[in-house]
């Protein structure tokens, strides 16, 4: 991402014209004007990366338009030119949100300077708009001793030293976004930008623009000029949580920027060329999806460098019962809750139970546990959900889709409740989803996962 379009606003025409051939030279788009009304209308009809402007104009101080640009929540970076410099008058301009200050007359190499310090200080701006990694904590590490997850960790700290593309798949809740942290946080890229796209909470029409960016006017609603992910990214890595959700319209796009690392925004046509490390992620099989044409197969091949695995917590043995002892300080500590723990037979049910849900489901249920705990008392199954049914659930039981039996699972449970929640919503997955506290996606991998289609 870099600074392209400028405005150069000063009266004196020898000092504009030379600046803004300047300028083009190094190939930036350039307007120019002599006066606050001719600028005000080059900004009103696009969208400026940086202006330059003179203090002093024949029909205004040049401190008016920079409060109305200050005063817009995207408007562009502004540099002050003056040739009746003061420590008085740099300081106001500053205090007023100008980035920097020249004073007249000054040299090309200045210009170049300033350009370049807008362009780093713009691009960490707009990065850490939509800079979404956590904090480094030690609480962000993949916890396990298991077989299962020491191979994990063996294929992390292989590949995160690389800049290979990796394709991370696992089931809803194994932590696969926890996993392409890792691989930041390891990466030589771990100070660069690390943007995450979730593929599957952005309606196809707007996921062309999320990606690559739209120009002012593109589509109605388009205000302003706007980057997309893959241009915040530049120089870092970018995630595609739940890359099977794209869709097929833009796969071919996407697998242009994977092999040419070039793209024109939404509504441009300007190629903005890029160079990202690609972490993606999905809990589907992806070569089925090929099979089924849902999926390019050369997209697939492109994104599967290097494949990884995230286990089921099901697999992963004692891990469960350390897991569930980490969230426990985890969200105690977050609640004001001192010396807590889990009972003997809560160990045993928590080890004993499937957890469809993985380590989201075990995460959440502890936490919920640890909201609903008394003090001074531990914490028994029925709290995390792992108890006997009240007679409630059971009559719930025997007249929903269910065994209708002592022993029915807590599988047969959910798919009960599931399937309840959706009649009393009459098939509505939307209403049904908010009932449930789910999203629509996870919602719908469950009504596929106990065949809930009919």
């Amino acid at each position: 991402m870099a600074i392209e379009k400028i405005v150069v606003v000063d009266d004196e025409m020898m000092i504009r014209k030379a600046l803004e051939t300047q300028l083009r030279n190094k190939r930036y788009s350039v307007a120019s004007t002599g006066d606050l009304k001719g600028a005000r209308k080059i900004l009103s009809r696009d969208s400026f990366d940086l202006v330059f402007l003179d203090l002093r104009l024949p029909d205004g101080e040049g401190t008016d338009l920079l409060e109305e640009i200050m005063a817009k929540t995207d408007g562009p970076m502004v540099v002050m030119m003056t040739g009746y410099g003061s420590v008085e008058s740099a300081v106001s301009c500053m205090q007023m949100g100008a980035f920097d200050y020249v004073v007249k007359p000054f040299s090309f190499d200045q210009i170049e300077v300033v350009v370049d310090k807008v362009a780093s200080f713009d691009k960490m701006r707009r990065v850490t708009k939509y800079y979404v990694e956590e904090s480094d904590s030690r609480s962000s590490d993949i916890v396990g001793e298991s077989e299962p997850v020491q191979r994990l960790k063996t294929l992390v700290d292989k590949v995160a030293k690389t800049e290979a593309s990796v394709l991370i798949t696992g089931e809803n809740g194994t932590g696969k976004e926890l996993v392409a942290r890792e691989l930041y946080r390891n990466s030589m890229l771990s100070k660069e930008p690390y943007i995450r796209v979730n593929c599957a909470a952005i309606s196809e029409t707007l996921m062309e623009s999320e990606f690559f960016g739209h120009e002012r006017g593109a589509y109605t609603g388009a205000t302003e000029r706007r980057e997309g992910r893959f241009e915040l990214a530049d120089g870092g890595t970018i995630l595609l949580d739940e890359i099977s959700e794209i869709a097929p319209s833009l796969q071919a796009k996407l697998l242009r920027v994977l092999q040419e690392w070039e793209f024109e925004r939404v509504g441009g046509n300007k190629t903005i060329q890029v160079k990202v490390r690609v972490l993606a992620t999905t809990n589907r099989d992806l070569t089925e999806e090929v099979s089924k044409g849902n999926f390019r197969e050369d997209l697939y091949y492109r994104l599967n460098v290097f494949p990884i695995a995230v286990p089921p917590l099901r697999d992963r043995g004692d891990d469960i019962l350390l897991l569930a002892n980490t969230f426990l300080l985890r969200h105690a500590r977050r609640h004001g809750i001192e010396k807590i723990s889990f009972s003997k037979n809560c160990e045993k049910r928590i080890q004993s139970h499937s957890w469809p849900g993985n380590v989201r489901e075990l995460e959440n249920a502890v936490e919920r546990a640890v909201i609903l705990s008394e003090p001074g008392k531990k914490i028994e199954a029925e709290l995390l959900g792992l108890g006997h049914l009240s007679n409630s659930a059971s009559s719930k039981k025997n007249t929903s889709v269910g065994k209708g039996k002592e022993d029915e699972s807590m599988e047969d449970v959910e798919r009960s409740h599931i399937a309840k929640v959706l009649a009393d919503c009459d098939g509505n997955r939307t209403h049904a989803a908010q009932k449930l506290g789910l999203n629509v996606r996870t919602l719908r991998n469950k009504i596929k996962q106990y065949s809930l289609d009919a």
